[in-house]
């Protein structure tokens, strides 16, 4: 009996690629919780906390994506050596060619693993040829760690920061747990200065962490594994099997999961690195309230949009050579920020039609009548009925999936069909609409629900907690879904 328990145990806390480690599962919930336990023993003794937090968040990647974790540390050491070599040399050539390796090393790793099979698919369609396809697993993260490590070199570089002398202390902000895996992509002159800072936790930030952490399991948990196994997924796969007001809801339903799946994890990691003292910046606000689409990057995936303006789009030009090379920027930005996605023609393409949305958002904005109030209302609408547009060929499995569900939306399409979807599927229908409607609620609702947070005793908010951690799991219908932004 007790051998089979410990070997349960030891079962558990080794990596299983069938079953990564996640924040809504099981395991995670005990994780995090024996991490709460040892925590204020060791919350202000910054040596033993920095080694604690590290190593746990070592583990916490290992249980991820296994044996990738040494890819990690190899790349964070690789680019701790390159910061420190950047700052001391005092030549300009040197240091070019030092900020060129770690370029290549950076994006070659993430080259090697994630667009391989992509290249050598674009040499067979033009060659005629047959080069076999590598069997390459992409580990998880991996687009957002190599680009948290390549904004500490290039700001090194750049005359932004100096270098951090401990590599435990870089290894710490390169692998920390929250947001290793899908973000907020972090940036070094925000998380190293908090590296020694003492920690010191009051009701008001327990209950703003408290509220996160609770919003995104039902974000994530709750909505968007719901709607997606239930409908979205079906859908997705079979667009000629639904009639066309089906896969108009699966289209909007797909805007509410990704939103729901990706800011869902966002919340819950600045909710947990909260806990833990360090503060996490923003990465979605509201993003469906855009008016515009250059509003919309400044609401969804924040620490990317901001990135890709800091790191490429100034880089290249930004808007001081005219206005011709600033379009130009614009699009090449957006278009290399579709291929970040994933070695996809979809992808290309999606980041392409939103790069040609924010050049044509820049013609828009310089007229007057796009500030009127009736304009923002039309503006709201249009944006959102774009990016949803968008959206299908993000998800669909190729251009020609998406084709179908655009034929059966614009072919088959039949209004008087709503209210018999919507008894066939009321959960999905009610989950949708609640999910768009406070999404849309003004900011004073999440205002007064902190405040009631902030009043009830600890016990009050632990059991909230407790009762939506349980309503996750009656919602769930299978396997935890993993978060959408893994494959990234």
């Amino acid at each position: 009996m007790f051998a089979e328990l410990l070997n349960r145990i030891t079962s558990a806390l080794v990596y299983d690629p069938q079953h990564p480690l996640l924040f809504t599962s099981s395991f995670f919930l005990f994780f995090f919780m024996a991490i709460v336990l040892i925590y204020p023993f060791i919350a202000n003794r910054v040596k033993i906390r920095t080694w604690f937090l590290m190593l746990v968040s070592l583990y916490f990647y290992y249980k991820t994506s296994g044996a990738f974790v040494l890819l990690l540390i190899i790349t964070a050491f690789i680019n701790f050596i390159i910061g420190m070599e950047i700052h001391k040399s005092k030549s300009k050539s040197a240091r070019n060619w030092l900020m060129v390796a770690s370029v290549f090393w950076n994006l070659g790793s993430l080259g090697y693993y994630k667009y391989t099979n992509f290249i050598i698919s674009i040499i067979n369609g033009i060659s005629k040829g047959n080069l076999p396809v590598m069997d390459i697993f992409l580990p998880v993260g991996i687009s957002f760690f190599t680009f948290q490590i390549m904004s500490y070199t290039m700001d090194i570089y750049f005359g932004n920061l100096k270098p951090i002398r401990s590599f435990k202390d870089f290894l710490f902000f390169v692998a920390f747990f929250p947001q290793l895996v899908a973000g907020p992509i972090v940036r070094a002159t925000w998380f190293i200065p908090q590296i020694r800072k003492k920690v010191s936790l009051d009701s008001e930030t327990v209950a703003k962490a408290l509220i996160l952490i609770m919003g995104g399991l039902i974000k994530k948990g709750i909505i968007a594994d719901y709607i997606s196994i239930n409908f979205v997924d079906r859908v997705f796969e079979n667009p000629t099997l639904f009639s066309g007001v089906e896969n108009l809801i699966a289209v909007y339903g797909y805007g509410l999961q990704i939103y729901c799946d990706f800011s869902g994890y966002s919340d819950m990691a600045i909710g947990l690195a909260a806990l833990l003292g360090f503060e996490l910046p923003l990465n979605f606000n509201t993003p469906y309230k855009a008016t515009s689409i250059t509003e919309f990057w400044h609401r969804w995936h924040m620490s990317l949009s901001t990135w890709l303006r800091d790191y490429l789009y100034i880089p290249l030009g930004g808007n001081r050579n005219g206005k011709v090379r600033q379009y130009i920027n614009l699009f090449i930005t957006m278009l290399l920020g579709g291929l970040w996605h994933g070695a996809s023609w979809n992808f290309v393409f999606w980041g392409a039609m939103h790069g040609v949305g924010l050049i044509i958002d820049k013609f828009w904005l310089r007229l007057k009548i796009s500030q009127t109030r009736i304009m923002k209302v039309v503006g709201l609408i249009v944006t959102f009925h774009f990016v949803s547009f968008l959206w299908i060929f993000f998800r669909a499995q190729d251009f020609a999936v998406a084709g179908q569900i655009l034929h059966q939306i614009t072919h088959n399409f039949n209004g008087l069909l709503v209210l018999e979807w919507f008894k066939g599927y009321r959960l999905i229908g009610i989950f949708i609409l609640m999910g768009y409607m406070f999404h849309w609620l003004p900011q004073k609702f999440d205002l007064g629900v902190e405040r009631f947070m902030k009043a009830v005793p600890i016990p009050v908010q632990s059991l909230i907690v407790a009762l939506v951690i349980w309503l996750m799991y009656q919602t769930r219908t299978s396997d935890i879904q993993p978060f959408i932004y893994f494959q990234f």
